[in-house]
């Protein structure tokens, strides 16, 4: 077992090798094999955050090894909470003396800020900068901060939010005038310690919302409705809970679906294995209907090559990203690069961020043809063959998602591919390369 240092996580990626450089398959099929999915980051970092309406420590399991994993780590360490990992996670909040989360750290990633919801319910304060993280587009923080002021704190604001609530939280009915995944998570933990009753409306519906609700319920929390659009959350009036079992970490669906959609164009047979189908859906439904074939079981997934050389998969008309359960916004990028090999016009529509297509003109410049309709929009003609870039050119990661799409098109294409700002992918995928090593892909990192 080891305890969490300061800083370790900053200074292990500064030092970490960031680029890749990749051999692509010009179009052949050949990886083979199959890959085991991690925990899903996005369930994992909520229940971190969570540890702080507890009585004494909790663990958590099937943990994934991201660096945003271990960037929580250190804000949690640096409030004073202890914070140890070995074959489990272990977070112990009674620890804390500090409610300042560090400006820093949580400037380098959105999902710090689900943590002010816990510690602002349990001691009553919480300071925080403007969460950072990927450069995705428009990503206020406004619903959060109207919830905490419906629940009767006070909101200050000068270079950092401050936000008291010294006689608790109290609670209350609030409608998100948009979905929020983070507000609507942030919030009902909020209201787990508040005195009253709390009722969230239009409410996100990810898997990962009702994973935690179900843990939580299981500790004394009173949480009805997680998973649709209206949670009702009875109070405990600052009863901490208690940890009955340990939390256990779903599945990641966008790890899920990035492999799949990566086993569709570059895969003899790829099993995905300890996935969650049916929180994938809308990814399965959109590759079956492409011409994808998908073998479906209770755990796993097994896509195997039906096309013959020469042959495209279809393209796909007016596809949507849309909140759970439609298509995620997280596997746009990968699957534009799909359409880049299917044929005829495809188009896409990127519904909740407009920051989400920086990543097309990387595709362009290897030959994809890619037209950007607007900041929402592209319009995508295949199949095109994808190609190295002139010499000293590279591609670039602009966000995590996004970086497992230029890694898909170099595979997919022909040549020699450098992929730089590789880091970034470390955030939201574990070991990437040896994964992809594993099943055939010609990838080092330098």
């Amino acid at each position: 077992m080891r305890i969490i240092e300061n800083q370790a996580t900053i200074a292990v990626l500064m030092d970490k090798k960031d680029k890749f450089i990749i051999e692509g398959l010009e179009g052949e099929k050949k990886l083979k094999g199959s890959v085991k999915i991690q925990g899903a980051k996005n369930a994992a970092l909520k229940a971190m955050a969570a540890a702080a309406l507890f009585d004494g420590a909790v663990e958590l399991t099937n943990v994934p090894e991201t660096e945003d994993i271990k960037t929580m780590s250190e804000i949690l360490s640096k409030l004073g909470a202890r914070v140890e990992k070995s074959e489990t996670l272990t977070i112990d909040a009674s620890k804390i003396n500090n409610t300042d989360i560090d400006a820093e750290l949580a400037g380098s990633m959105r999902a710090s800020v689900v943590l002010t919801g816990p510690l602002l319910a349990r001691f009553g304060r919480v300071s925080f900068p403007a969460p950072g993280g990927c450069v995705i587009g428009a990503r206020p923080i406004d619903l959060f901060l109207d919830g905490y002021r419906s629940m009767r704190a006070t909101v200050a604001e000068n270079g950092l939010y401050d936000i008291q609530a010294e006689k608790g939280l109290k609670g209350a009915e609030m409608f998100f005038d948009k979905q929020t995944v983070g507000g609507t998570e942030t919030l009902m933990m909020a209201a787990v310690l508040a005195k009253g009753r709390t009722v969230l409306k239009n409410c996100a519906m990810e898997p990962e919302i009702a994973s935690i609700a179900e843990w939580l319920n299981s500790c004394g929390a009173n949480i009805k409705g997680a998973g649709t659009t209206t949670i009702e959350i009875e109070g405990t009036a600052g009863k901490l809970l208690k940890s009955i079992k340990p939390y256990v970490t779903i599945p990641d669906r966008i790890e899920s679906g990035s492999f799949l959609i990566l086993g569709a164009l570059c895969a003899e047979e790829l099993k995905i294995e300890g996935c969650e189908p049916k929180h994938m859906e809308a990814a399965i439904n959109v590759l079956h209907n492409a011409g994808v074939s998908i073998e479906i079981d209770k755990s796993n997934l097994l896509v195997r090559s039906v096309t013959e050389k020469g042959v495209s998969f279809k393209a796909v008309n007016d596809l949507r990203t849309h909140e759970y359960p439609g298509f995620p916004t997280d596997l746009q990028a990968p699957m534009t690069v799909f359409l880049t090999q299917a044929a005829g016009k495809s188009s896409v529509l990127e519904t909740i961020y407009d920051g989400r297509f920086k990543y097309v003109e990387d595709l362009k410049q290897a030959g994809a043809d890619i037209a950007v309709v607007n900041p929402r929009e592209i319009v995508i003609k295949g199949p095109t063959a994808l190609s190295e870039l002139p010499s000293g050119q590279e591609l670039r990661v602009h966000d995590i998602r996004a970086g497992f799409a230029i890694v898909l098109a170099a595979l997919v294409g022909k040549g020699k591919f450098t992929v730089n700002n590789v880091r970034l992918l470390d955030r939201g995928y574990e070991r990437l390369e040896e994964k992809l090593k594993a099943i055939g892909a010609n990838i080092e990192r330098k």
